[in-house]
């Protein structure tokens, strides 16, 4: 099933061995060896928390400040579950472990379902091997991260930890091109465009400003969240499915 599986996720195998590679560097940089890393991307599991999470590490731990942000950064994952939950009805036994393995980009795979000349109780097995090969590109990643951490001059490594701001600079920028498509076509107000990113901007300025770089995003998050839930509640009902 791993074969059949395979051609599925080169998309992410790349994607997935340089943020790998940059995670582990960065673990390296701030004192972490490669089984710490290692041990991190197996429990874990979760690119922008564990980028998060090395400067939480570097300084006096709070877990309360790290569950928050856990759940305020991953809780998208809560509507990625609900929306597998007919997807995976009578996976069996893999079920527990398709449900810890299901990342960004595994949903992305996996939410198309399986193929169809595949019998009813195959798909179980062909949605772990497509979670499992997913998983498997970013602890290889990390590891090659950490060696390479170790054996290059840290001169060299200068500002790799900025592979996932860079990331999601470009996540930002194809959401932004495809949210002036929509208002061009008039399926999206200008309101509604520009309503995230200023929203994202603001929130983030103004955290840095209230609490400095050490805490800025706990807040800023949450300050979001609140936003977002503020504007939705007081949408009319009719145009609430739009605006999402």
């Amino acid at each position: 099933m791993m074969r059949r599986a395979f051609p599925r996720t080169v998309p992410v195998l790349a994607g997935y061995l340089f943020l790998g590679i940059a995670y582990g560097i960065s673990m390296k940089e701030n004192g972490f060896g490669v089984g710490w890393a290692l041990l991190i991307s197996a429990v874990v599991y979760g690119g922008s928390m564990q980028f998060a999470l090395i400067s939480q590490l570097s300084q006096p731990f709070s877990p309360l400040t790290v569950a928050l942000m856990t759940l305020l950064i991953h809780a998208r994952h809560i509507f990625y579950g609900l929306s597998m939950l007919d997807k995976y009805e009578g996976t069996g036994r893999w079920k527990p472990y398709l449900i810890f393995a299901l990342s960004d980009e595994t949903y992305s795979l996996v939410v198309e379902g399986a193929p169809e000349d595949l019998r009813e109780e195959e798909r179980g097995a062909w949605y772990a091997a497509v979670s499992a090969l997913d998983r498997a590109y970013w602890l290889t990643g990390t590891v090659m991260g950490g060696l390479l951490g170790a054996l290059l001059p840290l001169s060299l490594l200068t500002g790799i930890d900025f592979a996932m701001t860079a990331l999601f600079t470009v996540i930002l920028t194809e959401q932004s091109m495809d949210a002036v498509k929509a208002v061009r076509e008039g399926r999206m107000t200008r309101f509604d465009a520009l309503f995230p990113p200023l929203l994202g901007a603001l929130a983030t300025l103004v955290s840095l400003l209230l609490v400095g770089t050490g805490s800025f995003l706990l807040l800023s998050m949450g300050l979001m969240l609140c936003m977002f839930l503020l504007r939705y509640v007081t949408q009319p009902a009719g145009e609430r499915g739009r605006s999402a």
